[in-house]
């Protein structure tokens, strides 16, 4: 198959520019999960980084990419422990906003000790709102690729549509239906989203959503299946790609952490199979340790476990 993007690669400082939403996750470890309104003792409990884009960005750091994060944080004393390990893996944050008066956005995470699999609970202070008025066509330009959430919809389409003119590939992570979403969707070239989005917008079978996403313009859709991996569908071909067996510790931030390899595998002229086992080996290799950025894999370590 030929490779998902093969346009000459631009000059830029930036290999990877994202916009989009980074978190402060408070992660407790359950033996199990209680029933309604029940208790239940936490085994262990961490505050930790995450966040959509943010892990997305430091797992394309990881893999050797330059990287800027565009964004979002209160001024509650929370942004250091957010964007420190960003800085600090060479993500430039510079264009990160401090909003005055607002709560960073947090999760609580509940992981189930004996399967790894996590339960999420967000909240976002709507002060953390991104303006379109804050920004410039340089702070997209700066890059060869493009990766946002829908978490501001008119930013990320306004974000889309800078980037496409300028002739730079338009990756997304979307996996909440809400106003404004179908309109960043059509102006993505790479929309990657969670089965779940794509059942409540498209219907229960993923292939429904790789038809509608491919009728909205996208070269390449992508829906994760977790366990089961994931399926793309160039053209009226569909590509099945499935998970890695790995001992799971914690689900948190995998599907972050596939949407950053998987960047990183179309910049580097992969296939279609070959983006999707690329991302599929990251996301498995975070799964191992705790936390969305925990089991982030270097390049090494991600050349040696797709050889094995």
């Amino acid at each position: 198959m030929r490779a998902l993007w093969a346009k000459p690669p631009r000059e830029a400082p930036f290999d990877v520019v994202g916009v989009g939403q980074c978190s402060i996750d408070h992660v407790a470890v359950l033996d199990g999960y209680p029933p309604y309104a029940g208790k239940a003792a936490i085994q262990s409990y961490r505050r930790l980084p995450g966040g959509q884009i943010a892990t997305a960005l430091f797992a394309c750091a990881r893999l050797g990419l330059r990287t800027a994060f565009v964004s979002s944080v209160g001024d509650d004393g929370v942004a250091e422990a957010v964007l420190g390990p960003l800085r600090a893996a060479g993500v430039d944050v510079s264009r990160v906003l401090v909003r005055a008066g607002a709560t960073s956005q947090l999760a609580l995470i509940a992981v189930d000790a004996r399967s790894g699999e996590r339960t999420v609970l967000w909240h976002r202070d709507p002060r953390l709102a991104i303006p379109k008025a804050e920004l410039s066509r340089a702070d997209v330009e700066r890059g060869r690729a493009l990766h946002l959430d829908a978490g501001d919809p008119d930013v990320a389409a306004w974000a889309a549509g800078v980037a496409r003119a300028a002739g730079i590939p338009v990756f997304a992570d979307v996996d909440t239906v809400a106003p404004g979403v179908d309109d960043v969707l059509r102006a993505v070239d790479f929309p990657i989203v969670s089965s779940q989005f794509a059942a409540e917008r498209f219907g229960p079978e993923p292939r429904e959503a790789l038809d509608a996403l491919a009728g909205f313009g996208a070269r390449y859709p992508v829906v994760t299946l977790g366990e089961r991996g994931a399926i793309g569908g160039v053209d009226a071909e569909r590509i099945a790609s499935p998970a890695f067996e790995v001992p799971v510790r914690d689900t948190t931030g995998a599907g972050d952490v596939f949407h950053g390899a998987f960047v990183v595998a179309v910049l580097e002229g992969a296939d279609a199979p070959r983006a999707l086992r690329v991302a599929n080996a990251a996301a498995a290799m975070n799964c191992r340790a705790l936390g969305a950025q925990g089991g982030l894999p270097t390049r090494a370590e991600l050349d040696a476990f797709l050889a094995t």
